[in-house]
Formats: structure tokens, C-alpha cells, sequence
């Protein structure tokens, strides 16, 4: 049986947390003032703070893959 690593787990995890992050940042609410988009959203720097989360997930899964392909 194949199990992956706790490492590999915790990584999954923090990929699938930034990544909702950055969706939640685009999603309309009340804020002090509009995003670059032109509307309310729950984050006033829209859609660049969504972009940095996305580069950060991105990092994080390409860590993960180099984790679990690593042989050991």
C-alpha cells in the first residue's frame, strides 16, 4: 500500500486554503471602497491579492509534487 507522507498531507491542505482564500477575496461584499474591478468585494485589493494567493498556492502545490515524487 502507497501512503503518503504527513508533509505531503499538510501541504494538500495549505493549497486548498489559499487557493478558497483567493476566491474569497473576489466574492461581493462591504468595503470601505471599490477594487480595481469596480465593485465591493471582501478584499479592496482585488484582484491582486487574489493573484498573490494563487502564486502562493501555486508554490506550495509544485512543493508538494516534488515531495511526493521524491524518492525515498
Amino acid at each position: 500500500m502507497n501512503r503518503q507522507k504527513p508533509s505531503a498531507t499538510i501541504l494538500l491542505g495549505l493549497v486548498v486554503l489559499f487557493a478558497g482564500l483567493a476566491v474569497l477575496t473576489l466574492l461581493p461584499f462591504t468595503a470601505p471602497k471599490a477594487n480595481d474591478l469596480g465593485y465591493l468585494s471582501m478584499c479592496p485589493f482585488a484582484p491582486w491579492s487574489t493573484l498573490a494567493l494563487l502564486v502562493v498556492a501555486g508554490v506550495l502545490w509544485a512543493i508538494r509534487q516534488y515531495v511526493v515524487t521524491r524518492g525515498d
